[in-house]
């Protein structure tokens, strides 16, 4: 009885290549998920979308449950991208407020499709604590809210809750983006953005009416 060949061991995985067709599939999931809804969406046609075959699809993600909030997962953090290289080497504050609103207000104008899937995900996922959305937040605004601790400090911004602030700001850049989406790009987004900008910055009221209502 010949002896049983042992199998040569075969290639290792590279991270980088293993990385790259992550990448691949996270966004072909975004723009797929997004034209044709979570249910409607099949797995087989993703495949065949990156090139690969099904099973290559369940090495990276188990389910097509897992896939889709890695890929909402994935446009927070890209999100969160380019924010940072919009207000990288800028060190006045307000200059850097300003910046990564437009930085915001941007990413989701160049592709709508990341406004479709982070809406789905709330319709589909409703026994989630938090959404993706929500949980980016969270975690990235206290960076921001330091910054308008700073200011407070320096007496350029006037002394409130820096949540409040911030609240109030994310609010107005988040339903500015649905806004957009639903009932489309009514404007170009720097001029959406110098909007935001100019009645947060300055409001509404002239320094006349302020002193009128006693808040200069």
């Amino acid at each position: 009885m010949k002896p049983l060949a042992l199998k040569k061991p075969g290639r290792p995985a590279n991270p980088d290549h293993c990385a790259r067709r992550r990448e691949d599939i996270l966004d072909a999931a975004v723009a797929l998920f997004a034209r044709q809804g979570f249910a409607n969406t099949d797995m087989q046609e993703l495949a065949d979308a990156v090139g690969v075959g099904k099973g290559t699809l369940y090495r990276y993600f188990p389910s097509k449950d897992h896939l889709f909030l890695a890929a909402a997962d994935r446009i927070m953090l890209r999100l969160r991208h380019e924010v940072d290289r919009a207000v990288a080497g800028v060190d006045e504050p307000l200059e850097r407020i300003t910046r990564a609103i437009r930085a915001f207000l941007r990413f989701f104008a160049e592709r709508p499709d990341r406004v479709e899937l982070l809406m789905q995900e709330r319709a589909h996922f409703k026994d989630r604590e938090k959404p993706t959305l929500v949980q980016h937040r969270e975690v990235n605004v206290e960076r921001w809210r330091a910054l308008y601790r700073s200011l407070i400090g320096e007496g350029r911004v006037r002394a409130m809750s820096v949540e409040r602030i911030t609240n109030v700001i994310g609010d107005l850049l988040y339903g500015t983006i649905f806004t957009n989406y639903f009932a489309g790009l009514r404007k170009p987004v720097e001029a959406q953005a110098e909007d935001i900008i100019d009645v947060v910055f300055f409001g509404i009221l002239s320094n006349a009416e302020r002193k009128r209502q006693g808040l200069a």
